[in-house]
């Protein structure tokens, strides 16, 4: 069994080897019972995979727990299934016939995030990405959140690069135990934690605050953007709190995941 990429793999703690590298952000797990146990245990299965003469108690099981669980699955002629094996990396005849396709790691609801964070925590910090377009960057913000006590992570789907297997390589781990929410809108995803009880704090270069100022007695989203064009004046709008780190330097921009570092250890400074 194993979780297998193209490319570039790293060692397991149990010996398996798992992708390092960008595959359509996917990583894919392989043979009956360890496919079963994934779709038992919630293990972000997206979809399953079959060849056309798989068969057996096995394969039964998957069928029924798949369903069960509203996951897709799809069978392929032998020509396809071995085209799948080998874009995979699996090593030929290992799969058993099945190959299941899952994300890098299990996304939470945002109402569960909001809900979750309020109720555990007087004082809670998520931080929100707006424009980071770089998987580094994604990963190392993930990282400092992590590090710095934050509870959880919001990425769009439109406005932040993917959780692919680069960003989790640069989180060191982060991305793995952060709980993290995927949305489609950001500005929606922000208004919704507003009527939860959340204060909206952007980072922004022009910004009246200062990043240091007594703001975060009270649960915070952290909005970080790209060091290019930093948020969206959509998004900004949704900010009760504009913040910016002052420059003394002729180079006027931080790099995104050095401010969200900056910003998070004065939150855990000041708390």
């Amino acid at each position: 069994m194993g979780f297998f990429g193209l490319q570039s793999t790293e060692l397991l703690k149990n010996g398996e080897l798992k992708n390092i590298n960008n595959m359509n952000n996917k990583t894919y797990l392989y043979g009956r019972n360890p496919v079963i146990e994934a779709l038992k245990e919630g293990k972000g299965v997206e979809k399953v995979f079959l060849s056309f003469n798989a068969s057996g108690d096995g394969i039964s099981k998957i069928y029924t727990i798949a369903k069960s669980k509203g996951i897709q699955i799809v069978k392929y002629d032998r020509r396809k299934f071995t085209d799948l094996e080998k874009k995979a990396g699996i090593p030929s005849r290992e799969s058993q016939g099945v190959i299941a396709q899952r994300e890098l790691i299990k996304f939470t609801a945002l109402e569960h995030l909001l809900d979750l964070n309020v109720k555990t925590n007087s004082n809670p910090i998520i931080v929100a990405l707006d424009g980071i377009e770089d998987p580094h960057n994604l990963g190392a913000i993930a990282r400092s959140a992590e590090c710095s006590g934050a509870r959880g992570l919001i990425v769009s789907t439109r406005a932040s690069a993917p959780v692919t297997p680069t960003a989790v390589k640069a989180s060191a781990g982060a991305l793995e135990t952060l709980r993290t929410a995927k949305v489609e809108n950001l500005g929606s995803a922000l208004e919704e934690a507003k009527e939860e009880g959340w204060w909206i704090v952007g980072t922004d270069l022009n910004a009246q605050n200062s990043y240091t100022d007594a703001i975060y007695d009270k649960p915070i989203v952290l909005v970080i953007g790209s060091e290019g064009k930093g948020i969206r004046p959509s998004v900004k709008q949704k900010c009760d709190y504009l913040i910016q780190i002052p420059m003394r330097g002729k180079t006027q921009s931080l790099n995104a995941s050095v401010s969200a570092g900056v910003v998070l250890f004065e939150i855990l400074r000041q708390s």
